[in-house]
């Protein structure tokens, strides 16, 4: 096979490598700056779940526990912001500065129906109010609305959030606290930070999510027209090829950086359980190199919610949801939590032996103070 050519399983493993997700990220003696950076090399972890960064970062930095990355959150050095695709990620400060500012063209178009005067307006008095004092959604809309009486206060809020860099202030997202979604801006909560450019962020797509083409980078961002972007990153980047492409599409040419890590198709790929909706399987425009056409469609749920992927040989193999029991009426028993799983494919004895360690230690993080905890795993379906 020629060099600049990667078949299917090449290309998975290629991804896999640069997530962390063929073998753990070393442990470091400060789990929260290992933490923060490896969120930054990640470009951030959908966060629409609080706790589905800390699975995510679990399933990829080796001795992670959830007091790392809330002790970050904690010293706004990280932060929940919508961003790409106007969904929630957890980010860095410099990102939260940066990346809804960038994508901001792409969440406009969730306001369609108010003029660009009337978004100046919602955005310069929404920016006003909320660094004067942080506010949830419900009190942003009313307090918007003498400006645009006519617009609804829910899409005055919502406007707000698509045209700022709005942080969700903690305790929100830390593990083990809660608080409603109340907003401030990420210039108010973060220090200034160094501003990142359109063409910095291709080539940190391709250091996490590489090789890729530029349809992939534009349906992770959400941003579009970067092909000239591209183009203009010269030598910095280099051009391959997959070696067969979806069934009725064209070969697509990839790019990469020239010496990101492209592993052999044959690197030994081990069973993850990862979280809802992580970015791993949402960040390419073709999703085959690990997500199979069939199984993407078994992904789909009818309310929306995405279910805990489970990774076997390189690919999403099977689904995993939590099950929460309460104890005996009338007692203080706290109950049972069993984590069910359901593969899509035939296990081996060591798939199964890695699936049992993943799968109990994933119950001890996420359900730690429940004593009677399962692990049931279906037959293959």
């Amino acid at each position: 096979m020629p060099e600049d050519e990667l078949s299917p399983r090449a290309l998975g493993r290629a991804l896999l490598a640069r997530q962390h997700l063929l073998a753990r990220a070393p442990a470091e003696s400060d789990g929260a700056a290992a933490a923060e950076r490896l969120v930054g090399h990640l470009v951030g972890l959908q966060a629409q779940n609080p706790t589905s960064p800390y699975l995510a970062l679990w399933s990829r930095l080796e001795g992670f526990a959830p007091p790392y990355l809330a002790a970050t959150l904690a010293d706004r050095r990280t932060a929940r912001v919508a961003a790409m695709r106007s969904t929630v990620h957890l980010l860095t400060a410099q990102d939260a500065l940066t990346l809804p500012v960038l994508t901001a063209r792409t969440l406009s178009r969730e306001t369609r129906g108010l003029s660009a005067a009337e978004l100046d307006r919602i955005a310069v008095r929404a920016r006003e109010l909320l660094e004067r004092t942080p506010m949830r959604p419900n009190q942003l809309g009313p307090a918007l609305a003498p400006e645009l009486p006519h617009v609804p206060p829910n899409n005055l809020a919502y406007a707000a959030r698509c045209l700022l860099s709005l942080v969700q202030v903690t305790p929100r997202g830390q593990w083990g606290a809660s608080m409603a979604t109340t907003w401030t801006t990420a210039e108010s909560w973060f220090a200034p930070e160094t501003v990142t450019a359109a063409p910095d962020l291709v080539l940190r797509y391709l250091a996490a999510f590489g090789p890729a083409s530029v349809a992939d980078v534009q349906a992770w961002s959400g941003m579009t027209r970067l092909a000239p972007v591209v183009q203009a990153l010269g030598d910095r980047v280099v051009h391959l090829r997959p070696l067969t492409a979806p069934a009725g599409r064209n070969r697509t040419v990839l790019l990469d950086l020239p010496d990101a890590p492209r592993p052999h198709e044959d690197t030994p790929a081990p069973v993850r359980l990862l979280p809802d909706f992580d970015n791993v399987v949402l960040s390419h425009a073709d999703r085959t190199r690990i997500v199979p056409e069939d199984v993407r469609r078994r992904l789909v749920t009818p309310n929306g919610s995405g279910p805990g992927t489970v990774l076997v040989d390189g690919q999403v193999g099977g689904v995993w949801r939590l099950r929460r029991e309460r104890g005996t009426a009338g007692t203080r028993a706290p109950g049972s939590v069993t984590l069910l799983v359901e593969p899509f494919v035939a296990l081996s004895h060591q798939q199964r032996d890695e699936l049992d360690t993943e799968a109990h230690a994933v119950l001890a993080l996420l359900a730690g103070d429940v004593e009677d905890r399962r692990v049931e795993v279906a037959a293959a379906s």
